[in-house]
């Protein structure tokens, strides 16, 4: 059962509440808070690169970062390490930002990785900027990071790569590249100077998400997102990976148009079943429904649609989704929705579903859920149109 909701109480400070989650916006004249695991979160100013240790109350290291302005994403890892990315450039903390080092990409055979050279300086592309939040997982008590670029939207072409470390960011190696898609590429370029792994066959614009599933002992990636006359770019991949070979297996599970269930950025793995949020979008026939909504399966299964259940049939593209301690939280696309900033929830994996609007936020698209710090809030960004980077959102749900 579904039902919107505008009622809440609200306040002209952006904070509010709803009858399941309290909200509330980072701080306007604060740095912009970038991620966040347990109590510890990064942030950064136009000049600065910046470190809590109180849930981004206070600020325990501010750091000065020639490129801060161009951060574009960072996470945590168990160690205590930051890894954090610009638009082409990687870099490691190991010392809660008192001092950073570049880090240089490898390729499975250990040789460098290393970004192209832009025609325009000024748009070298997003190499690691993510769409979703959650990129590390426990394997037999060692933690892997992997993660993959959304790209090829804003800041110049790029290639599309899944990349992943297993030494708490010391090394970052590429997991899997795409191919060269004609589309994606510098404004002149050539085929023989085309960007992208020129031995794969599969092409994509970008990548939604990648997850793990314990149960498997594997990782699920979606990429996005239409057939442009190169063939299909939206794609779910499953990958496996050898601890001990240092080796990754990745298989193609299916590939498919953009208007299709299959067109997700938000998958959840809760008691082995798969979860997944849909965006479908583009051409349909005149009486066609776009083929969206929250899914749920077995993950063998997954191809197979009769045997997919619909737990929210949704009227708008859903392209990012959290499942947390049984809640689920999915964002609405701004520039497809009647909602300013949408969020569709449910208390109950998936029995009930409430949908809320934000509207006092503006035209808003959520992205990059990271899961709960020490206090139970999950961090979010908003975005301007759909990509554009604006201000961070909390979100606390109620018990």
């Amino acid at each position: 059962m579904a039902s919107l909701s505008l009622s809440r109480l609200r306040a002209v400070d952006g904070t509010g509440e709803t009858e399941h989650f309290r909200y509330r916006l980072a701080p306007p004249d604060g740095p912009y808070i970038d991620s966040q695991r347990g109590h510890k979160a990064f942030g950064f100013t136009p000049e600065k690169i910046l470190y809590s240790e109180d849930n981004a109350k206070s600020w325990a290291r501010q750091t000065p970062f020639p490129d801060a302005a161009n951060v574009l994403w960072s996470t945590f890892l168990k160690n205590g390490n930051i890894l954090f990315a610009t638009r082409a450039n990687l870099y490691l903390s190991t010392d809660n930002l008192a001092t950073w080092r570049e880090i240089t990409v490898k390729r499975p055979d250990g040789s460098d990785y290393k970004p192209h050279t832009p025609v325009d300086p000024a748009a070298p592309g997003w190499y690691f900027h993510s769409l979703d939040g959650i990129h590390t997982w426990e394997v037999d008590g060692k933690e892997i990071l992997v993660w993959g670029n959304y790209c090829n939207v804003l800041g110049g072409a790029v290639p599309v790569n899944i990349y992943y470390s297993v030494d708490g960011g010391e090394t970052v190696k590429l997991a899997y590249g795409f191919g060269q898609n004609p589309k994606f590429q510098q404004k002149g370029a050539t085929p023989d100077q085309f960007i992208g792994e020129p031995g794969n066959p599969v092409i994509a614009r970008h990548i939604h998400c990648v997850m793990y599933h314990p149960a498997e002992r594997a990782f699920y990636a979606c990429t996005g997102d239409i057939n442009r006359g190169h063939g299909n770019e939206c794609h779910w991949l499953r990958g496996t990976y050898d601890w001990a070979a240092d080796a990754w297996d990745w298989q193609v599970l299916i590939s498919v148009n953009s208007n299709s269930r299959f067109k997700s950025g938000g998958i959840a793995f809760v008691d082995g079943l798969l979860h997944w949020a849909a965006d479908a979008n583009g051409p349909k026939l005149p009486n066609q429904k776009h083929d969206r909504g929250i899914f749920r399966c077995a993950p063998g299964d997954f191809t197979d649609r009769s045997k997919h259940t619909r737990l929210f049939d949704a009227q708008f593209e859903m392209a990012n989704m959290i499942v947390e301690d049984g809640v689920m939280i999915a964002s609405h696309c701004a520039p497809a929705s009647i909602f300013k900033t949408g969020f569709a929830y449910s208390p109950d994996l998936g029995k009930t579903w409430r949908e809320y609007d934000l509207a006092e936020f503006g035209p808003r698209s959520p992205v990059r859920f990271h899961s709960k710090n020490a206090e139970g809030w999950i961090r979010v960004d908003l975005r301007t149109g759909w990509i554009s980077r604006a201000e961070v959102l909390f979100i606390q749900p109620k018990a």
